[in-house]
Order: C-alpha cells, then sequence, then structure tokens
C-alpha cells in the first residue's frame, strides 16, 4: 500500500516538475522536462540513500514509500543511476560501463521496438 501510494504521489510530481520544466524551457525538441525530473531523482536518491546508509535514516516502511513508490513514480532512472553509482564505488568498473551501455542500448530498442507493434497493429 506504501509503494503505491508513493508511485501516486511521485507519478503527480514528476508529471507536474516535467511540464513546468518543459515550459519554461520553450523547447519542443529537447526533453528538458524529463531531464529535469531525472536529475533531481538521481539528486535525491544519493542523498536519502546516505542518509539512510550512513545516519540510519528511515524505517523499512519509509525507504519502501520514498525510495520504490515516490523516487520510482517520480523517475526510475534515479534507481539506475544510484545502482550504477554503487557498481563504480565498489569497483565494479567493467559491470557499471555494461550497466549503463546496456541499459540505454535496450531502453532505445524497445522504444524503437514498441513504434514497430504499435505500426504493425494499427496500421
Amino acid at each position: 500500500m506504501l509503494i503505491g501510494l508513493g508511485g501516486f504521489v511521485g507519478s503527480v510530481l514528476r508529471h507536474l516538475v516535467s511540464s513546468g520544466a518543459q515550459l519554461l524551457a520553450r523547447s519542443l525538441l529537447f526533453p528538458y522536462g524529463t531531464l529535469t525530473v531525472n536529475l533531481i531523482g538521481s539528486f535525491f536518491i544519493g542523498a536519502l540513500v546516505y542518509l539512510s546508509e550512513n545516519k540510519g535514516f528511515f524505517t523499512d516502511s519509509s525507504r519502501a514509500f520514498l525510495f520504490v513508490g515516490v523516487l520510482g513514480g517520480f523517475t526510475t532512472f534515479s534507481a539506475f543511476s544510484n545502482e550504477t553509482f554503487n557498481l563504480f564505488r565498489i569497483g565494479k568498473v567493467a559491470l557499471a560501463f555494461l550497466n549503463i551501455t546496456g541499459q540505454v542500448m535496450l531502453c532505445l530498442g524497445s522504444v524503437w521496438l514498441g513504434r514497430i507493434c504499435a505500426q504493425w497493429v494499427w496500421r
């Protein structure tokens, strides 16, 4: 229930922040809104995970609400960034670069595949 509520909050915030940033940028070409929420989400997951790991902040329930729910609804890029940072931090440089390359290429491929399938289904 907490994750679902957090996801609702994060998704609404994502829409508001992304739309506002895109409107301020006055650009239809570059996704400034998405860049904005990804940067904000990455910043907050870094800060909150640090506080959780090093200062003992947050219960299991509050971590689920904030990290999985709110930040997951706000952006999944924050989780990707944190996981990649952790790989670098523990010295798994090759795995970190594999994660970066793999996720970006696979997600781009998924966008392409989704477009192709939609075009095929709805000709």
